[in-house]
């Protein structure tokens, strides 16, 4: 009987995949040609199945195939698999921002028109940017609570990036192994001592998304060496000690995305004192 359930998941999305072409091809680029110069006619097909066709024939086969969120990685706007969870911290937000401050990283600007723009502008002229913004990930059903990187070569277009979702440590402790941990939404007080679950990768330059083929920053696929580097860079300035290594709540599938990654969680807590962090 499984395997007969199998079959027909599998028929479904053939069938869906069949159609998702007939539909980009023989309605929307063949209308948009025939009202339309060459040129824009294929500008056109391209935005309307990058941002509008795939993104939600993709979310209805992964509901077909029962595909399960498996916690271990941020989920993207258009609800697919982001960037995977790599880095836990625990401290208060004064010492999070002091660590990564004195290991030289930056905070990311807030995501708006005017940040939005000047991150074009640098990415276009190859110009300096330290604190561009970052592009919205989710986790415990909301973006991302902060963000810090660090320009390679002192470029908009390579750095070293990680965001960060704080948790409640007590329900952090309830809820580690079980899926409960992952679908909390509570925002914990900017001042408490939380723990910081971060999901951190490096950008190399400007590529499309696998499944959908949006602009975004091509990324090294080798997230488990960014997660070293961070800790690394970490303990360097003695923002933290001990490195602690936990595997997610479940089984994490080798291949998230274009990612290669072990599903190990690199835990540790922030030394630096909030009297240190606040001055």
């Amino acid at each position: 009987m499984r395997l007969l359930i199998r079959l027909v998941q599998r028929l479904t999305i053939v069938g869906l995949g069949i159609f998702t072409v007939w539909l980009i091809v023989f309605m929307v680029f063949e209308t948009a040609n025939r009202r339309l110069p060459w040129i824009l006619a294929v500008g056109v097909t391209y935005g309307l199945a990058a941002y509008v066709i795939l993104p939600r024939v993709i979310r209805l086969g992964l509901k077909i195939l029962q595909h399960r969120r498996v916690p271990s990685y941020t989920i993207t706007g258009d609800g697919l698999p982001g960037d995977p969870v790599n880095v836990a911290l625990i401290g208060a937000l004064q010492q999070l921002r002091a660590s990564f401050a004195a290991a030289g990283w930056c905070e990311a600007d807030r995501l708006g028109l005017a940040s939005a723009w000047g991150m074009i502008r640098a990415f276009v002229l190859n110009a300096p940017y330290p604190t561009a913004p970052f592009s919205s990930l989710y986790l415990f059903g909301r973006g991302q609570d902060i963000g810090f990187q660090k320009a390679i070569d002192n470029s908009p277009r390579k750095r070293h990036h990680i965001r960060f979702w704080a948790m409640s440590l007590t329900r952090a402790e309830e809820t580690w192994k079980a899926g409960g941990f992952w679908s909390n939404t509570d925002q914990p007080p900017a001042d408490e001592r939380v723990l910081w679950v971060g999901a951190g990768t490096k950008d190399t330059g400007l590529s499309l998304t696998r499944l959908t083929f949006q602009i975004t920053h091509a990324t090294d696929s080798d997230t488990n060496t960014e997660r070293d580097y961070i800790m690394a860079e970490l303990i360097r300035t003695r923002s933290i000690e001990t490195v602690e290594i936990h595997n997610a709540g479940q089984e994490l599938p080798e291949r998230v995305n274009h990612y290669v990654t072990d599903g190990e969680i690199a835990l540790a807590s922030l030394l630096v004192s909030t009297r240190d962090a606040g001055a």
